[in-house]
């Protein structure tokens, strides 16, 4: 069997592997093995190769997968979905208890109930989203 037919079988390997496991190291080994592949497709021998794949996979490991992990686990600049809203202004459509009411926020209309148990908050009131609880927003009055 040709060299580089091993590289690109090993190549695979490792890519469904890391399907399964996700840590980003058997990817980088894979890509590895797919650039000795291509080292053995010219016909280097099989010294250089295990040199090319040994160089090329310290490189990931060492040096690209701390750089993937930083960006991956880094905190999030903006919010989204839900928690953008957290914070936003809304207006109410219906009075609003403890327990019901319906308020706008940009646009969207949602259930809504007050913060505070004994506040209640009549239509038309601008209020502010304190958090969400599912599909309720829970909100407080502005003053």
């Amino acid at each position: 069997m040709a060299a580089w037919l091993v590289w690109l079988v090993i190549a695979v390997g490792l890519g469904v592997a890391e399907t399964a496991t996700l840590t980003a190291v058997l990817g980088l080994l894979a890509g590895a093995a797919l650039l000795t592949a291509g080292v053995a497709a010219i016909g280097l021998p099989v010294g250089l190769q295990l040199l090319v794949f040994a160089a090329t996979a310290t490189v990931g490991v060492l040096i690209i997968r701390p750089v993937a992990q930083r960006h991956a686990l880094g905190t999030r600049l903006e919010r989204f979905g839900v928690d953008a809203l957290i914070g936003c202004n809304a207006h109410t459509l219906t009075e609003v208890t403890a327990r019901t009411g319906i308020v706008r926020i940009g646009g969207e209309d949602w259930t809504a109930r007050t913060f505070d148990q004994s506040v209640v908050i009549p239509p038309g009131a601008t209020v502010n989203v304190m958090q969400i609880d599912g599909a309720t927003a829970i909100v407080y009055p502005q003053e």
